[in-house]
C-alpha cells in the first residue's frame, strides 16, 4: 500500500563528505555494480528523526575500519508477492492490498555490534544508498529506541544483494533485520509480537518478515496473518530484473481501478494451495501500469514465458516492479545470459521457527 510521502528534513541540514580510500572487495558482481562498492559510514546524532539540529555526518571509511571484534553477523531476506490484489484506494491516500507474501533467500549481509556512543553508525556497500535519517535502518534503531525505551545505539554494515527498485522489499527487509538484532543484543525487551506492531510504523512491508515466511497481508500490508508455504520450499525461482527501477508512489498513482483483477483474493489463496503457481493464480494489479511505464517490462515477461524452460508453472511480477519472477525452474535462459544488464539470481522460499531469525536455504551458491 502507498500513499505520497511526506515533505522530507531540509536538505541544508550540515553535512560532510570526504572521499572514499577504502572497498568493500568484490560482493556478488551481478547485485552490486562496479563503482559502488567504496564503503560509507554514517554517523548520526541521537535524538528524532525531526530532530536534525545536530546534523547527519556522511563519510567514507577509512581503511582501518573495521568491524567491532563482537559484531554479530544477520542475513537479511527480501520476498516476493505470489500474488497481489489492490482491493480499493482509500480515502487517506493509502491502498488496501490483498496479497500473499514470502520470504526469499536472495538477502543482503548484515553485522551489528552495540555502540559505546551516542550515535549509530552505519556502513554500507552501495554508495547510491542514502544514509542518513531517510534510510529504513537509522528508522528502524530510532524506532525500536522509542518503542522500548531504550538509549542503546548501534553499529551496522550492510553489503547489498537485492537491488533496490525491484519489488522484492530488500530495504524493508533491512529494517526488519535491523529491530530484530537490536533486540535480540539488548536481551529482547520487545515481544516478537510488539515488533510486528511497531514495524507498520515506519513502513507497509516491514512487518512480513515478522511473519513466519508465508504470509497473508492485507491493510496496507501492515496486518499479517500466517499460512502454511503453498508449495514446496525447494521449488526453484530466477529472479530477472532490468537495470531500471520502478518508483512505487509512480505505479500507485498510474493505477486504473476499473483495470484490475476481478479474482476474489481469498479465492486465490485457496487456489495456490491447491494448484501450486500458475498464471491465472499468480496475479498482481500492479503490473499493468509498471509495464505501461516500463514496456520493456511486460517484454521481458513475455520472452521469459515463451523461452520454453523446462519445469516453469508461472512467471509473474513482484510487487510494484521491476523483478520479473520465473517459477519452476531457475535455469538462465540464453537471452538472460547474453544481457549484461540484466540482473539475475536463483532463489528459494524460506521460513523461519518463532524465536529464530531467517538463514539461507543453501539450495543454491552465490
Amino acid at each position: 500500500a502507498h500513499r505520497s510521502p511526506p515533505a522530507t528534513l531540509s536538505t541544508a541540514m550540515p553535512t560532510a563528505t570526504l572521499s572514499a580510500s577504502a572497498s568493500l572487495g568484490a560482493t556478488r558482481a551481478a547485485c552490486v555494480r562496479a563503482g559502488r562498492t567504496a564503503r560509507r559510514v554514517a554517523l548520526r546524532s541521537p535524538g528524532s528523526i525531526a530532530s536534525s539540529s545536530r546534523g547527519v555526518v556522511v563519510m567514507a571509511a577509512a581503511a582501518s575500519d573495521a568491524a567491532p571484534a563482537d559484531a554479530v553477523e544477520y542475513f537479511s531476506p527480501s520476498k516476493v508477492n505470489l500474488f497481489l490484489r489492490v482491493v480499493r484506494r482509500r480515502e487517506d491516500g493509502y491502498h488496501d492490498l490483498a496479497s500473499l507474501f514470502h520470504v526469499i533467500d536472495l538477502g543482503d549481509d548484515m553485522k551489528f555490534a552495540k555502540s559505546t556512543g551516542s550515535r549509530d553508525t552505519l556502513v554500507c556497500s552501495d554508495d547510491t544508498i542514502p544514509l542518513d535519517s531517510s534510510n529504513l535502518v537509522i528508522k528502524a534503531l530510532d524506532l525500536w529506541r522509542r518503542k522500548t525505551g531504550s538509549t542503546q545505539h548501534f553499529w551496522v554494515e550492510l553489503v547489498k544483494n537485492v537491488p533496490h527498485g525491484a519489488g522484492l522489499g530488500g530495504g524493508s527487509g533491512n529494517a526488519a533485520t535491523a529491530m530484530w538484532a537490536a533486540n535480540e543484543l539488548c536481551g529482547r525487551p520487545a515481544s516478537e509480537a510488539e515488533l510486528l506492531e511497531w514495524s507498520g510504523d515506519i513502513g507497509s512491508d516491514i512487518s512480513v518478515f515478522f511473519s513466519e515466511g508465508a504470509a497473508y497481508c492485507t491493510g496496507r500490508g501492515e496486518i499479517v496473518e500466517d499460512v502454511q508455504p503453498p508449495i514446496p520450499l525447494d521449488t526453484p525461482m530466477l529472479l530477472v530484473k532490468p537495470d531500471i527501477g520502478l518508483s512505487t508512489p509512480a505505479i500507485f498513482k498510474a493505477l486504473d481501478l476499473d483495470g484490475r483483477s476481478t479474482e476474489d483474493p481469498l479465492d486465490l489463496l485457496e487456489r495456490i494451495k491447491s494448484e501450486g503457481c500458475n498464471d491465472d493464480v499468480c496475479v498482481n494489479d500492479l503490473e499493468a501500469p509498471a509495464f505501461g511505464k516500463l514496456p520493456e517490462l511486460l517484454k521481458l515477461k513475455e520472452r521469459l514465458r515463451g523461452a520454453g524452460t523446462k519445469g516453469v508453472s508461472s512467471v509473474f511480477m513482484s510487487g510494484s516492479g521491476s523483478t520479473i519472477v520465473q517459477v519452476g525452474s531457475d535455469d538462465v535462459p540464453e537471452f538472460v545470459r547474453e544481457d549484461a544488464a540484466l540482473f539475475r539470481s536463483p532463489a528459494r522460499l524460506i521460513t523461519r521457527k518463532r524465536g529464530e531469525w531467517y538463514k539461507p536455504s543453501g539450495l543454491w551458491k552465490k
